[in-house]
């Protein structure tokens, strides 16, 4: 009798119903970094104020479920100011685009604690300090460009286990030390930019690992050493570009018939040596070959006439060998646009038919 008393009175309290509160972490984040942009000369933030839910703000996108923040897209508009920590309080962010803007100061090591970032773009931006370690955290990211900053120290070595990547792009910048090895476990990786930093040693053999391999630019560093042979055996290559290193060797006789889609080869201002492999013509998509500042030797392939893609063909400054008969065979690249055969041990007349095609070209 006493439980049956009880379980009425129970019955006759008042429901109370629960109201979904909105979400103050992701607008007090918000608000703080609004705080930290000093310069807005498009108003972009002027939006980021209480007349609207935060969702609705210029630029930030909220999940439909939770009504969390999962885009943050302030790309191009000029903004100048330091990317605040309490970014990292956004915890449901995907993809944050800030690229083509004047953020400076650090990029904070709280971002490391968004574990759901796929997408983070701030290039073309005036960062500075070193690359946050704490990035190795976002087991999730798919796409990194930090490209055109002024980012000091190394690539962090716990970048190898972010087994998601597919874009890595740190070129132009100020790094230093060498490539980690590391990145050879990035299985899903096709774009590998570090061009343009202050890069050392040389290329571990675990790179040529990425079969997926689209893009691999190391261009304008102080890199040394030859080329891991397995990278030549990377078949999805399209453009491969090492020039302005100290890279020496030779080009693997059969480059031609391994990278049947490469586009753009870039391997002038080396210490290359050896001939130009006559299987080069068989990549019969390339647009683009630099050879030059090199010590090649020997004679050019006559039949180049194969690369109808062709626009840029550079050989200057080697010591290639006498004939110009493979000048004969580049008549068919109607596409070609320069030239560069300079500097070189060639010797003879040019045949009418030849200078008369080609006299739009430079020859040096």
């Amino acid at each position: 009798m006493i439980l049956l008393f009880l379980i009425s009175l129970l019955c006759m309290q008042p429901t109370i119903t629960a109201t979904a509160p909105t979400n103050e972490t992701d607008r007090f984040a918000l608000l703080k970094f609004k705080e930290s942009v000093r310069q807005d000369p498009h108003n972009i933030l002027s939006s980021w104020n209480d007349s609207m839910h935060f969702c609705n703000w210029l630029g930030v996108k909220c999940g439909r479920r939770h009504q969390r923040v999962t885009v943050l897209d302030l790309q191009g508009h000029k903004l100048r100011g330091t990317l605040s920590p309490y970014i990292g309080n956004l915890s449901f962010l995907r993809s944050i685009t800030l690229q083509n803007n004047s953020f400076y100061g650090e990029i904070p090591q709280e971002i490391g604690h968004l574990f759901r970032l796929q997408q983070l773009y701030l290039s073309n931006n005036t960062l500075e300090g070193e690359i946050p370690s704490s990035l190795s955290n976002c087991s999730n990211l798919r796409f990194l460009y930090l490209r055109v900053n002024k980012l000091v120290g190394k690539i962090p070595e716990g970048f190898g286990s972010l087994m998601k990547l597919e874009l890595l792009w740190l070129g132009k910048n100020n790094l230093v030390g060498g490539i980690p090895s590391s990145l050879g476990n990035l299985s899903s990786l096709t774009q590998f930019n570090v061009a343009e930093n202050n890069l050392v040693g040389s290329i571990p053999d675990a790179i040529g690992q990425l079969n997926g391999l689209v893009t691999f630019s190391i261009s304008d560093n102080n890199l040394s050493g030859t080329i891991p042979s397995s990278l030549y055996n990377v078949s999805s290559l399209q453009i491969f570009s090492v020039s302005s290193n100290q890279f020496n060797g030779t080009l693997l006789a059969n480059i031609g018939l391994n990278l049947p889609n490469l586009q753009l080869f870039h391997f002038g201002g080396n210490e290359f040596s050896g001939p130009i492999p006559t299987s080069l013509v068989n990549t019969t998509q390339l647009q683009l070959i630099d050879l030059s500042d090199n010590k090649f030797l020997g004679s050019v392939p006559t039949n180049l006439g194969n690369l109808l893609n062709l626009f840029l063909f550079r050989l200057s400054i080697n010591y290639l060998g006498k004939s110009l008969n493979f000048l004969t065979s580049l008549t068919n690249c109607s596409r070609l646009q320069s030239l560069g055969l300079d500097e070189n041990q060639f010797d003879g007349v040019l045949p009418n038919s030849v200078s008369n095609e080609l006299n739009f070209l430079f020859f040096g």
